[in-house]
């Protein structure tokens, strides 16, 4: 079962869930675009029985009470800021972290910024942002799954995604998420403000979002069918960490990895933090 929490923050107040014991190893979750901290809940709650303190915010945009509404609101400090803000509130002086999509590409940032507060890392699906990069720059086949990046910053996104019932923004998930969590994620973005702060997400500028080697341990999972990350800048990944790295290739499994292979997932995350730290 997991928990409710609200989080405060100089940037304001974070939805989150949680399970776990309260002094039980701190681990952090990170969701990506379009969802919220639910897509976590498989594995907040099953790492919250084996006795971590699992916990997974509303990031920002998602949470109502921090959805700045200018795109420049969404930059790398704040994005990595807005963690060690959530962390300090919550008394972790070190955590675990794990972030999948948006959540996948802050947790590379944070592990750069300030390995000293991560025990290990774990990104779900995203790549270091380095290997994307490179990817980005020397594979077509990935310049074209990327480019919905750049029709995504189009004033006329928000109305074409929330137009019949939101079905163009229901056709992202493929039909491989849960119902319930899609209809949760609909009626979230749907609120006034939320798809447009979700979508800063794509629009901010980003100057200082280069990264560079990760000396933190880190687990890397990625789903063969990824629709808009490939296998060039996956296994890529491996030259931008230094530290203790594994990577996951799980065959015939899309973006929407928590959802799609949970359980396999859980496991992986739990090895990985087993082999990395104390185990609760």
């Amino acid at each position: 079962m997991t928990e409710h929490l609200r989080i405060p923050s100089p940037a304001g107040v974070f939805d989150a869930i949680a399970a776990g014991p309260v002094d039980g190893r701190p681990l952090l979750f990170l969701h990506g675009f379009p969802q919220t901290a639910i897509v976590w809940e498989e594995q907040v709650a099953a790492l919250g029985d084996r006795g971590f303190r699992a916990v997974a915010p509303d990031t920002r945009g998602y949470s109502p009470g921090v959805r700045p509404a200018h795109a420049d609101a969404y930059g790398v400090g704040e994005l990595v800021g807005d963690v060690l803000a959530v962390a300090d509130a919550l008394g972790w002086d070190r955590f675990d972290l794990v972030g999948h999509d948006w959540g996948g590409a802050i947790a590379w940032w944070t592990a750069a910024r300030h390995a000293e507060r991560l025990r290990t890392l774990t990104s779900v699906s995203t790549p270091h942002p380095g290997a994307l990069g490179e990817a980005y720059r020397i594979d077509a086949d990935q310049r074209r799954r990327s480019q919905y990046q750049q029709d995504w910053r189009s004033p006329d996104t928000e109305a074409r995604f929330l137009a019949d019932d939101a079905a163009l923004l229901r056709s992202l998930y493929q039909g491989k998420v849960p119902d319930r969590h899609v209809d949760a994620f609909v009626r979230r973005l749907s609120e006034p403000g939320a798809l447009s702060a979700a979508l800063n997400y794509y629009r901010a500028d980003r100057p200082d979002a280069a990264v560079g080697k990760i000396q933190v341990p880190a687990l890397y999972v990625w789903g063969t069918e990824d629709i808009a990350l490939g296998s060039t800048a996956a296994h890529g990944t491996e030259e931008w960490v230094s530290g203790p790295y594994s990577f996951h290739a799980l065959q015939g499994i899309g973006h929407w990895v928590p959802e799609e292979a949970s359980e396999t997932l859980t496991s992986l995350i739990a090895d990985h933090l087993n082999q990395h730290g104390p185990t609760p």
